[in-house]
């Protein structure tokens, strides 16, 4: 097997891996996965983040509902 051969089968094995990494837990461990999934979906699709106002406020109030400022130390700005 050559070293490209051997490159493209470990890339592939990174991308079918389904297990959640550290980002994915911490992630699930907010309460507002879902809303960050749209919101980096939206900012992803339009990248402009003043277009995907609706869905950063709809993660903010996740965020504040599932106390995470408190659990963060985060502070409006």
């Amino acid at each position: 097997m050559s070293k490209s051969e051997s490159d493209l089968k470990q890339a592939a094995a990174v991308e079918d891996d389904d297990e959640p990494d550290d980002w994915d837990k911490r992630i699930f461990s907010t309460g507002c996965a879902a809303e960050n999934t749209k919101m980096n979906d939206c900012y992803y699709e339009k990248k402009d983040w003043r277009v995907c106002k609706n869905e950063l406020e709809l993660f903010r109030k996740c965020w504040k509902q599932q106390q995470n400022d408190k659990r963060t130390g985060m502070k409006d700005a």
